[in-house]
């Protein structure tokens, strides 16, 4: 946020106040939005909005706008209410200007160039020192992904740091999931078989944010990890082919998980985006990919653009691939970045990789709480 230490002149106009700061900056306030936000409307301890809207003029008028000091100060009209306003506070939200967040950053895009000895590696044993804890959560936010190396390895000393950031978010497969060659699984994660890159769970009506996947053991041959940037694979499709592109991200298909205790299904598009048109989430996993619904004249044209991106989720040119050691753990962006392993021999070794999630909501919240200083 600027700070605007100078003085505003003020404008009072039909239905909106108007600042104009000496560097040009302007703001137009209407006025029922400065009564809806009079700080007389928060309680002064939560800051959670007490206010009812219905209680406020429809049309409430000011009779005098002054800047009194660091405030502006508003007279109404009618009820004889007083607002007083800190100057930096109305700039910072300004009608019709994105308020600033904190959380908000430029994500580094990266393909396979970049090499696994690019991506963010720290160290546990470094986190007490807060500028390093507060180095590794930014540098994992902007390439959604860090490896974190001397992770003690004894099961759950993964979901301790994983609650540093916030509260781990539990699924039908529990707080804890073991990724390991099980009998009778429930998931072809828990078998020796092949990873193809996706993302989990996209069959949950909100699918989790960032996974944290302790590596307990990696003992067998093979399984090694398998990393791609979903935002560069949306950005190459919407290069190359934008038809395709787009039926990705206006069109829901179906995901399903289902055993013999529970049948999850969701509809989501492969390509989220937000409210600018920018890339902010993808849903992609074969495995849990339900049969389209879609009708049987979109079929053809959607199985197109699918096969598209499919294709560049198999092209090494995007794919990072690193093996985790004992005590390493991946913590990435389950909506970001796509993951997979390769196959592995049960009978060369053990292999037990212990996985938590934890809600972007939650990692934006740190970064937030961070950036106060």
């Amino acid at each position: 946020m600027k700070d605007h230490i100078d003085t505003p002149a003020i404008a009072m106009e039909t239905d909106a106040l108007r600042l104009v700061w000496a560097d040009g900056a302007e703001g137009v306030f209407p006025y029922l939005w400065l009564r809806d936000n009079c700080p007389s409307a928060f309680h002064p301890e939560t800051q959670e909005r007490i206010a009812d809207i219905l209680q406020v003029p429809e049309t409430p008028m000011p009779v005098a706008a002054v800047i009194d000091g660091d405030s502006l100060r508003i007279d109404w009209a009618g009820d004889g209410h007083v607002s007083r306003f800190p100057l930096d506070w109305l700039f910072a939200y300004r009608p019709g200007s994105a308020s600033h967040d904190t959380a908000a950053y430029n994500p580094v895009v990266w393909t396979g160039e970049i090499g696994a000895d690019a991506i963010p590696r720290y160290s546990a044993s470094d986190f007490d020192d807060p500028a390093t804890f507060a180095a590794w959560i930014e540098d994992t936010a902007r390439y959604g992904i860090s490896i974190v190396s001397d992770v003690p390895g004894v099961s759950g000393a993964g979901a301790d740091l994983a609650r540093r950031i916030g509260f781990l978010r539990e699924t039908n497969f529990g707080v804890t999931f073991e990724v390991m060659n099980k009998p009778n699984p429930n998931n072809i994660a828990y078998t020796a078989h092949a990873l193809p890159l996706h993302t989990d769970l996209p069959n949950q009506e909100l699918t989790p944010g960032y996974q944290f996947l302790h590596c307990l053991a990696n003992e067998a041959e093979g399984g090694g990890s398998v990393f791609a940037d979903g935002y560069a694979l949306a950005a190459s499709l919407r290069d190359t082919d934008p038809e395709a592109f787009d039926l990705l991200a206006r069109t829901a298909i179906p995901f399903r998980f289902h055993d013999g205790e529970c049948d999850i299904r969701s509809k989501h598009p492969v390509i989220v985006l937000d409210h600018d048109g920018n890339v902010s989430s993808l849903n992609w996993s074969i495995h849990l990919g339900a049969p389209f619904d879609m009708p049987a004249a979109q079929m053809i044209p959607y199985y197109r653009a699918y096969r598209a991106f499919a294709k560049l989720t198999q092209d090494p040119a995007f794919q990072v691939t690193l093996r985790l050691r004992g005590g390493d753990m991946a913590v990435f962006d389950n909506r970001r970045i796509l993951h997979g392993r390769a196959a592995f021999d049960p009978s060369t070794g053990f292999r037990h990789l212990q996985g938590y999630y934890v809600d972007r909501g939650e990692f934006d919240s740190m970064r937030r709480v961070i950036a106060r200083g």
